[in-house]
């Protein structure tokens, strides 16, 4: 595909154009701003613009707190938990950020079996989880992409003890929209691919070999995605690769691209900084590093930017970092991480690991962390199981009606959680949560979640409305 051939949804120019109008930070305007903010209607670039230069203790306070507001008027007290589970770190892509590239012999690389993949599961199936990200390098063992297809098949085959993963995300390079299909067949939740950076200079540097070298041909994979009926996809940007105020107005051209064209955006957006990675020099020294404060700032623009779509924070970040954007907008987490393929059999292991971790704590840990905060850990699949996705979940996010389901939901699977996995210290904390959760709640949810919640410690399990 030829750059003739390619949509120019982003359009550098004119992300030049908006951050060179909007240098300076003017009180009003940033405060005119987040007035049109709270309506929940997001904004526009140069809005986006406007709030990108708050440096102001004042304003910078103002932005938070308006964060704040718009996630819990959306999201509520609900924090979505899932973990990733890499299957493969085979590549042929040479990204120099990246400890999976192709010609880094300091990687120990690996491609799982099929019963290891099961094996990992159960692992992971034991620790509470219900939600997986399945990750794997552009390069596949000799059966190509089919063990993708393989591998979504085995997650979902797995039975064990008192659980099962009820819902499969996957994290794969780019796919012909034959592939996207195949992947649809195998109700997967989302497909989530992130650009890196959307400056394609930048990109060109840093990308020097394999597929991925194919700036267009990544940028409309979600396109190919959408064509072949896959409802939700996730976006995001490597922050640190190039200068964060260019790759957010460029991520939001790509989310309008989305809007116009299919009717609805992304499902989710991920906020990854770089990390450091074995054998890569570059990763420890990011050429736009982005500090704590720029990272606050990038989240609680984006929640206020798209208001309803999910956004996600890893592991790569710490306890601290992670704790801190959970109020400005962050809806995803994961939790008890592991990014080497085999790691949860064989716990981390840094020569095989994509990247390093800042946050090493156990899932039981986070979750406690989590209630104990007053936020409900969610364990919920239940939209993707009942067709809430894509347009038809945006159409009951956008008027409030989707917390009618997502908050009974929420407290069902945390309940069933703090009743089968979690240690006597987090189900204590846990039942305190719930308690005030429920008192928070209107008569009408907090009725259903009772109910809900009565079925689960009757016995049901995978109870949800």
């Amino acid at each position: 595909m030829t750059t003739a051939q390619v949509p120019q949804f982003i359009d550098e120019g004119a992300i030049v154009d908006t951050l060179r109008a909007h240098r300076k930070t003017d009180s009003g305007a940033v405060r005119a701003v987040l007035a049109k903010a709270r309506e929940l209607h997001g904004l526009e670039a140069a809005e986006v613009a406007v709030l990108m230069n708050v440096s102001d203790p004042e304003l910078m306070g103002e932005l938070f707190q308006t964060a704040a507001d718009v996630k819990n008027t959306i999201y509520g007290r609900r924090l979505v938990l899932f973990a990733p589970l890499y299957v493969s770190n085979l590549c042929g892509n040479e990204c120099t950020y990246c400890a999976f590239r192709a010609r880094n012999t300091e990687l120990k690389r690996r491609a799982l079996s099929q019963e290891e993949i099961a094996n990992e599961v159960r692992i992971l199936i034991d620790q509470g989880h219900k939600r997986i990200l399945l990750v794997a390098g552009e390069s596949y063992p000799r059966q190509g992409f089919s063990y993708v297809l393989e591998s979504i098949d085995t997650i979902y085959s797995v039975k064990h003890g008192k659980g099962e993963v009820r819902r499969v995300n996957v994290n794969v390079a780019p796919l012909t929209v034959d592939e996207f299909r195949a992947l649809r067949e195998r109700k997967i939740g989302t497909y989530q691919l992130f650009q890196e950076t959307y400056h394609r200079e930048t990109y060109t540097r840093v990308h020097v070999g394999g597929k991925k070298k194919d700036y267009d041909w990544r940028v409309t994979a979600m396109d190919r995605a959408m064509e072949a009926g896959i409802d939700d996809v996730g976006i995001g940007v490597l922050f640190g690769l190039f200068d964060w105020r260019f790759d957010l107005l460029a991520l939001m051209q790509h989310i309008r691209h989305l809007e116009e064209r299919f009717g609805v955006g992304p499902h989710t957006i991920s906020v990854p900084r770089m990390e450091p990675a074995t054998g890569s020099d570059l990763a420890s020294h990011p050429p736009h590093p982005v500090s704590d404060v720029d990272f606050r700032k990038i989240v609680a623009i984006l929640r206020l930017a798209v208001p309803y779509t999910g956004i996600i924070m890893s592991t790569r970040e710490s306890a601290d970092i992670r704790r801190e954007t959970f109020a400005l907008g962050v809806s995803q987490i994961s939790a008890g991480s592991r990014t080497n393929p085999g790691g949860y059999a064989e716990d981390e292991r840094l020569d095989s690991s994509q990247f390093c971790l800042g946050d090493h704590r156990s899932l039981d840990e986070v979750v406690r962390d989590v209630a104990g905060l007053g936020y409900i850990p969610s364990f919920c699949t239940g939209c993707y199981r009942l067709g809430r996705t894509g347009a038809d979940f945006m159409d009951l996010a956008k008027p409030g009606d989707i917390k009618q389901h997502c908050d009974p939901n929420g407290l069902s699977t945390f309940m069933e959680y703090l009743i089968d996995y979690a240690s006597p210290e987090t189900r204590v904390v846990g039942e305190r949560c719930i308690a005030q959760a429920l008192t928070d709640m209107e008569a009408w949810p907090r009725k259903r979640s009772e109910q809900l919640m009565a079925r689960v410690q009757a016995g049901e399990r995978d109870v949800y409305c």
